[in-house]
């Protein structure tokens, strides 16, 4: 059985309330599959970063989508004592982040023994405001155990 069936709810209460960072933007998840993610965040005042036309901080989005892409990424742990740390992001603003939620998803575009990348997408009611690509650092600490790939 693989590990994001076998543990989908404490997968899920995870990503959503135990990152403290997910629970204050209220990240909701969305798809979570082997090498894919999608996640949904409301709008809410403190993520305005123009004040003077109520839009998102370019700065939340990217932390969004570096979360999105961490969280592709996890789901190739073999083991919940894996580690993944970003090594370099980088985020390409297409349009302004208007008073609306954002869904942003993750997708697994290489993974070597210690190198991940991942492509991410931000959208806004279908139309595409933001894309980027994420590099991470993944390191799995115990590969013994087969039940969790």
């Amino acid at each position: 059985m693989k590990m994001i069936q076998k543990n989908k709810e404490f997968l899920k209460e995870t990503i959503e309330e135990k990152i403290p960072i997910h629970k204050f933007l209220g990240l909701k998840l969305l798809v979570l599959e082997k090498g894919f993610v999608k996640v949904s965040v409301p709008f809410r005042d403190e993520v305005v970063g123009d004040i003077r036309r109520n839009r998102w901080h370019g700065g939340i989005i990217a932390t969004i989508m570096d979360s999105v892409g961490g969280i592709a990424g996890g789901t190739h742990f073999t083991s919940f004592e894996d580690k993944l740390a970003t090594i370099d992001l980088r985020i390409d603003y297409l349009k302004g982040a208007e008073a609306l939620p954002i869904i942003v998803e993750g997708k697994i575009v290489r993974l070597g023994n210690r190198i991940l990348v991942t492509k991410m997408k931000a959208y806004q009611n279908e139309e595409l405001i933001a894309e980027g690509k994420g590099v991470y650092n993944f390191i799995r600490i115990d590969n013994s155990d087969s039940s969790y790939s």
